[in-house]
């Protein structure tokens, strides 16, 4: 039978290198808090650069042994992390609330989701295909083949801390790669607790290594991988600013990079769509973990002839939503992360509001609750020069624009550096070839809110990065081909 676990017994304090548990080299450590409360969870070890090379030096010693096993018992030890973490699905999820602040529902929804990538890439393992290349000379045989790229250096957000860490590990250690991580300081214990059932599971000591560090010691921790010509890959997701910072500084040793970076997605309403389908795709879009996504829709284009009724059936279902702590069991949206989070969605509020926008609900901070609450809100008359137009809130803000002609909406939700999601509803069939073509984004919601699958290719374009996660094609970014000919043969 599947160990189980409580949620105490999940929650670990030290880093994980060479299949051990142990201390920061300089034994400090840094505090994780439950956003809903501000409480401290656990004090975590906060590691720097020395720990970041312990962990690059286990990893180099297991790669050789793991790059060579067959990919069917790599295989297998994935579907045993696989079997784990759906085993303890209920204690994961609360460990994603209690440091993340998601709903319960949420967050063992998260579990499920992450798991999907583990059993994904276990069987893709075993599906890494070469080619033959047809004779060209008489005497010569021609032949490519695909290798692991060898130590790959994971580093994820926080809010989605075991996701976005499950669908990075998983796909690296299929390809035979052996991996580096840190997570996001504010969320580190759900991928400590990962990375405890991955060794559970069979992955052998050295091939996951996993350091925890503070917001100061990051820097340094990450800046030694980036150095150190023995890590092969980076794979990012977060920040637009701080993906370029590692395309920058591992140009010196010219890693493989695959960053998954910032958004701006629009959401487009045409005349012709299906209203209560909108609304719904838009909460399922939109309001996910607060808000707090980067495939959330940042700026709803609504056309003119349905502009009005649209707002009042969005404002109506949005009010409804219920805020509260992820304790209470019908909590829709709970605590954004942190002060930063907060402060950044009340200035863009703050922002539209004296540029005239219209609050048809929400639009301030709910301090009964706690310090890290917003009510879910909805805005009408946005304009092009407000600041949510141009950056990302990040939080549970929906502005309203109107537009005339689709070439305008075209227009506008291009207007943008990023290019990750975009979603559009309309009911005219060659509307949606035409719109579909022209959106830059590397995903593109038709007539549909929820577009993660472990089965599809995640990624963006322009300034939201470049590389895929999931899919067959997720696979081939761990992957290195090497071509062979062999002559002689006459």
């Amino acid at each position: 039978m599947t160990q189980q676990y409580e949620l105490s017994e999940l929650i670990r304090s030290d880093n994980f290198i060479d299949g051990k548990w142990v201390a920061s080299a300089g034994g400090k450590r840094f505090d994780v808090t439950n956003p809903a409360t501000g409480e401290v969870i656990a004090q975590i070890a906060d590691s720097d650069a020395a720990d970041a090379r312990a962990a690059t030096d286990a990893a180099a010693r297991a790669f050789p042994g793991w790059r060579d096993t067959l990919p069917r018992d790599r295989a297998a030890v994935l579907h045993r992390w696989h079997a784990l973490m759906v085993a303890n699905a209920d204690a994961l999820g609360r460990l994603i609330s209690l440091e993340q602040g998601k709903p319960l529902a949420e967050g063992r929804g998260e579990v499920m989701y992450g798991a999907s990538y583990v059993a994904w890439f276990a069987d893709e393992a075993t599906r890494i295909y070469g080619d033959i290349i047809p004779q060209q000379q008489r005497g010569k045989r021609m032949s490519a083949i695909k290798e692991p790229v060898g130590i790959v250096a994971a580093i994820t957000p926080w809010n989605f801390p075991l996701a976005m860490i499950a669908r990075k590990i998983a796909p690296a250690l299929a390809a035979g790669c052996t991996v580096v991580g840190k997570p996001a300081e504010d969320t580190p214990l759900t991928a400590l607790a990962l990375v405890m059932l991955a060794h559970e599971a069979g992955v052998p000591a050295g091939v996951l290594n996993l350091i925890s560090a503070s917001r100061e010691n990051a820097g340094p921790a990450v800046g030694d991988w980036l150095a150190d010509s023995r890590v092969r890959k980076i794979t990012f997701t977060g920040s637009t600013p701080v993906g370029k910072y590692l395309a920058r500084e591992s140009a010196g040793t010219l890693k493989k990079l695959s960053l998954e970076l910032g958004g701006n997605a629009p959401f487009i309403v045409f005349d012709d769509a299906d209203l209560d389908a909108a609304v719904t795709g838009m909460l399922a879009a939109k309001f996910r973990n607060g808000g707090q996504t980067c495939v959330c829709p940042n700026r709803v284009y609504v056309q003119s002839g349905v502009y009005e009724r649209f707002a009042d059936l969005l404002a109506t279902r949005v009010a409804a939503l219920k805020v509260a702590p992820a304790t209470d069991p019908a909590a829709q949206i709970g605590p954004m992360i942190n002060a930063r989070a907060i402060d950044k969605i009340a200035r863009h509020v703050d922002d539209a509001v004296s540029r005239g926008v219209r609050v048809l609900t929400g639009g301030k901070r709910l301090p009964e609750l706690g310090p890290n609450y917003y009510a879910p809100t909805v805005l009408a008359d946005a304009s092009p020069d407000m600041q949510l137009s141009c950056e990302e809130t990040f939080g549970p803000v929906v502005p309203l624009f109107r537009f005339d002609h689709e070439a305008e909406a075209i227009h506008a939700a291009n207007d943008t550096p990023f290019g990750l999601a975009s979603y559009f509803y309309s009911q005219d069939v060659r509307r949606i070839d035409r719109v579909a073509r022209q959106l830059e984004a590397g995903i593109v919601g038709i007539n549909e809110g929820a577009l993660a699958s472990e089965a599809a290719p995640f990624g963006g374009v322009k300034e939201s990065g470049y590389g895929r996660e999931g899919s067959k094609y997720g696979l081939d970014d761990y992957l290195s081909i090497k071509y062979l000919c062999q002559g002689g043969l006459e």
